[in-house]
């Protein structure tokens, strides 16, 4: 079987970003203003009065302490709570298709790569910014690549979902070199005037260049191996689409954004991630003392912490299984990518490590990797 790598990774980081402490500060305005044009309903028991947000309880919910953002002044505008990014007209380039292709060059400089070394362009992300034509085709034209581009939609395991179906086109002999691009506008479809969850995505965009081992440079990372798993759950769930993009009568429109039940997400997604992890580490017998290093999906740091703790049997350090959670939020796909690119030029030659993520869906990937001399 062909031996396939990861010759390299881009990532693209808006220069916006925003504090917990500016965000809570938006949404207490929000949070009062709503209070005070509704205190006739609260007092008689019809409407439920918004409680504050804080610093401290966002940092204790998820370890978040600031997010990149494409558009702040929309986001912490309480008249507004979302961003603001004006529509193209079709003959520029798309916001999402924009700093997707500012990865992917990224990712090719890294590589030592140009457009006409690459076969297929993959957009896996959660959100697309249309139907059609796809994101990928339109960063495939932005960069002159010749060949395929599709694009997929697996949630927050996009990528690694990406990954293996990069691989098992060069495993067929259908590709030499495939980009997986994951651009990931999450402030779009956030409900920033819930006090739940209006802290947890930002914005970023990442790729990966995946392609056979034997023309990868120097330095890339030999894919030993992959596991894909999905379980329908209503527990994380975005209702918008072009069949109901307006809300029934009666019916609040806040589903048409990102919803979750957090602690049943919590309860049942952390041991499945576990499992699946074990599971195939079993099947490439590896043994928890063989990996390096996790580069976890960065969505909370307390169901790393646990998942790293169920995988390696003890308690993981930080550099065991590092965070960009804290500075990036979630990036939804792009996060275990962000982890992966920022946190992997230490490690040696021989060294062995996993690129996980999970989310919506459920959908879980993980992807076992060594860094080839």
């Amino acid at each position: 079987m062909t031996s396939v790598a990861i010759s390299a990774t881009g990532l693209f980081t808006p220069e916006q970003s925003i504090s917990n402490a500016e965000l809570v500060t938006a949404f207490n305005a929000y949070a009062a203003k709503f209070n005070a044009d509704n205190a006739s309903a609260i007092e008689a028991g019809v409407v439920t009065a918004l409680q504050p947000s804080s610093v401290e309880f966002i940092e204790k919910a998820s370890g978040i302490k600031a997010r990149y953002v494409l558009d702040k002044a929309g986001v912490l505008d309480p008249d507004i709570m979302c961003p603001r990014l004006p529509e193209r007209p079709n003959d520029q380039i798309s916001v999402m298709a924009e700093i997707g292709v500012k990865a992917a060059q990224d990712a090719l400089a890294r590589a030592g790569r140009t457009a006409r070394d690459v076969d297929a362009v993959l957009c896996a992300a959660s959100n697309m910014q249309r139907a059609y034509p796809a994101m990928a085709i339109e960063i495939q034209e932005a960069l002159g690549i010749e060949g395929f581009a599709f694009d997929m939609n697996v949630a927050c395991s996009s990528a690694t979902f990406g990954i293996q179906t990069a691989a098992d086109f060069i495993r067929a002999g259908h590709a030499r070199s495939v980009l997986v691009v994951n651009p990931e506008i999450c402030s779009g479809h956030l409900n920033f005037r819930d006090r739940d969850s209006h802290f947890i995505f930002g914005d970023v965009a990442t790729a990966v260049l995946v392609e056979r081992a034997d023309i990868a440079p120097a330095g890339s990372w030999m894919i030993l191996g992959t596991k894909l798993k999905t379980v329908f759950s209503n527990n994380i769930r975005n209702n918008f689409g072009f069949l109901n993009r307006t809300a029934p009568e009666g019916v609040g429109a806040t589903d048409k954004l990102f919803v979750q039940e957090g602690r049943k997400v919590f309860k049942e997604v952390v041991p499945m991630v576990a499992d699946m992890i074990l599971g195939q580490m079993a099947e490439l017998n590896l043994k928890a003392g063989d990996l390096r290093r996790l580069w976890l999906h960065q969505a909370n740091a307390n169901m790393n912490r646990l998942i790293s703790q169920r995988v390696l049997g003890r308690e993981a350090t930080e550099d065991d299984s590092p965070t960009v959670l804290d500075t990036y939020a979630n990036t939804s796909s792009a996060g275990s990518i962000i982890a992966f690119h920022l946190n992997n030029g230490d490690l040696s030659a021989g060294d062995r490590g996993l690129i996980c993520s999970f989310g919506a869906g459920y959908s879980a990937g993980c992807v076992f990797v060594s860094k080839a001399s």
